[in-house]
């Protein structure tokens, strides 16, 4: 048995939000994972929840390091307190480039500093709930004033859950260690990769701080190719390839490849970024390789393709929403059956 997530495409324009929740909650979904990519994480966050009564929303992944935890902390209550304990607070680190060129933000080594991020996230929660004097000392974070005006008070569902995207060895572990749970990147989701390479380092993060890994959820956010008809799988393949195409240039995703061999076309795939040859990258992405990484089927068929794949990895996972509404009832009966 599954909780199905909804996924959101990351160009969704903001205006297109609401109706998107409202359909996932119709469809029978129980969550919402909202992107912080080229529109802002809260922002979607905040119509989806204002849109919905039962379905949880959450980031996945916030792109944390540019915003200083107090001000995530700060929206991150108010989001909890609007959905009456709804909204789930995914955190990720993005990569170097990004973090320094398109944020403009200096980078640092990721992990001791998610660990603060994630300690003073949890201090000031506690100020906010309990009124405990905020005294959080750290080498990257340092938080100690919060006057009673800059505080916004205890609320009903204060144990708001904070979710890590991760992907390397330190960075799994310690969502093992301190986070809630972990949201997985597409790369790192093959069956294999998750009994052999991810949970183990997240139950070497458990161990460390005396949890189960049964402490920490997992959502697999898997990519998959389905619809109603052959064609529209079909359709979907290439889609997927395409993307795992874009994804597998960046070598901070390459781990998942070493592991199958093929860290060769991970390689191939950044040099054809550096030469701009954007269009021959999904070529590399041969067919062996899509169906290790996509569940690719039918909506009649995908069910028992997830189940097998999936099934004692995880009790979250994503489905993709149909591009066209009127397939919804299709993909209502294969998310019914994927809860059951």
């Amino acid at each position: 048995m599954f909780k199905v997530y909804a996924t959101t495409p990351e160009t969704m324009n903001p205006a297109d939000i609401i109706a998107h929740a409202r359909r996932a909650e119709a469809m029978g979904y129980d969550g919402l994972n909202v992107p912080d990519a080229v529109h802002d994480g809260f922002l979607l966050s905040a119509m989806a929840l204002n849109a919905t009564t039962t379905l949880k929303v959450g980031t996945g992944v916030l792109v944390a390091f540019p915003r200083s935890p107090m001000q995530v902390a700060v929206a991150a209550w108010d989001l909890q307190q609007l959905s009456n304990g709804r909204f789930e607070l995914g955190l990720g680190t993005q990569v170097k480039g990004n973090i320094e060129k398109r944020y403009s933000t200096k980078w640092t080594a990721p992990v001791p500093r998610m660990r603060e991020y994630i300690g003073s996230l949890r201090a000031i929660f506690d100020s906010f709930q309990n009124g405990t004097k905020l005294n959080f000392i750290g080498e990257h974070y340092q938080f100690t004033k919060l006057q009673p005006f800059f505080n916004p008070g205890p609320i009903e569902h204060p144990q708001l859950p904070i979710y890590m995207g991760a992907v390397g060895p330190l960075m799994t572990a310690l969502a093992g260690e301190v986070s809630d749970g972990m949201i997985t990147h597409p790369t790192n989701t093959p069956p294999r990769y998750m009994r052999e390479v991810a949970l183990p380092r997240l139950q070497k993060g458990a161990d460390k701080a005396g949890r189960s890994l049964a402490d920490v959820n997992i959502i697999l956010s898997a990519l998959v190719a389905t619809g109603k008809d052959d064609a529209t799988v079909a359709a979907e393949k290439e889609k997927q390839r395409n993307l795992l195409g874009f994804l597998y240039s960046t070598p901070s995703y390459w781990p998942s490849l070493e592991l199958f061999g093929w860290q060769h076309k991970g390689e191939q795939l950044l040099q054809m970024t550096r030469e701009g040859n954007w269009q021959d990258m999904p070529a590399i992405i041969d067919d062996d390789m899509l169906e290790q990484f996509v569940p690719i089927g039918r909506y009649d068929e995908i069910v028992g393709i997830m189940q097998q794949r999936y099934s004692g990895l995880s009790t979250m996972i994503n489905f993709p929403l149909p591009d066209d509404p009127a397939d919804d009832v299709l993909a209502e009966k294969a998310i019914a059956a994927l809860k059951a």
